[in-house]
């Protein structure tokens, strides 16, 4: 599709690389998909893709190698990281290397999506407003929220939020210390306020509360009928 947002997706396993690639496709991205990690920095200087999706765990290269020396000489294109690792040293370790993002397999394909979107909103609007690096990192009580990739620090604890953990979150914060209505809230978030995506709601406000369990000053309150309020 002409004019689509390109991504390079460099995955070695063949069946989930095009799995993602038609999924991707069908929502109008303009995917190059290559499985082998040595051509990785070649494709991405030749195609010049708007974000990477870039496996950790490649046989030939390892992934972080791939984003630290494509960092050397660009430090705007997002880097999403699929990975099975999954301790809290390698989330780190992503993000010191250069990585925006970083998804666990087994992930929803919905999940990506949503994480895309994101990072190339993010990355438009920091170009366009020549935001500060750090503009994207607030704080909520006692905790470090970065909106951008979505992890929530405390006391050097990382926890990584799903993508729609994080979008509840970051419109709670945008909203603080005012009551938020439900409708709203759905409207924002989902797109709509049917009775699946109101009882989806209530399931991550739940999730966020017991997030910020270690910070009492921290609560989301439910006004009953009217909708969620974030004091912090």
């Amino acid at each position: 599709m002409k004019g689509a947002p390109k991504i390079l997706l460099v995955e070695d396993e063949v069946a989930l690389g095009l799995i993602i690639k038609d999924s991707l496709e069908t929502r109008g991205f303009d995917v190059i998909y290559i499985t082998d990690g040595n051509l990785a920095y070649d494709t991405y200087t030749s195609e010049k893709p708007g974000l990477m999706l870039l496996d950790v765990m490649l046989p030939s290269i390892n992934g972080l190698a791939i984003a630290e020396k494509i960092r050397l000489e660009d430090k705007h294109t997002p880097i999403l990281f699929l990975t099975a690792r999954t301790t809290p040293q390698d989330v780190l370790n992503g993000y010191m290397a250069g990585g925006n993002d970083y998804l666990r397999k087994p992930f929803d394909m919905e999940e990506l999506i949503i994480r895309i979107k994101v990072l190339l909103n993010q990355n438009r609007l920091l170009e366009n407003e020549q935001s500060d690096k750090n503009s994207g990192v607030v704080d909520i009580g006692k905790y470090n929220y970065d909106i951008m990739r979505g992890v929530l620090v405390h006391k050097g604890v990382i926890k990584q939020l799903t993508g729609r953990e994080s979008e509840v979150l970051k419109t709670l914060y945008q909203n603080r210390n005012r009551l938020l209505a439900r409708k709203e809230f759905l409207l924002q978030v989902w797109g709509d306020d049917d009775f699946f995506s109101s009882r989806s709601l209530d399931v991550f406000i739940t999730k966020l509360r017991r997030y910020f369990k270690y910070d009492p000053a921290v609560q989301i309150i439910n006004h009953r009928g009217f909708g969620y309020k974030l004091i912090c």
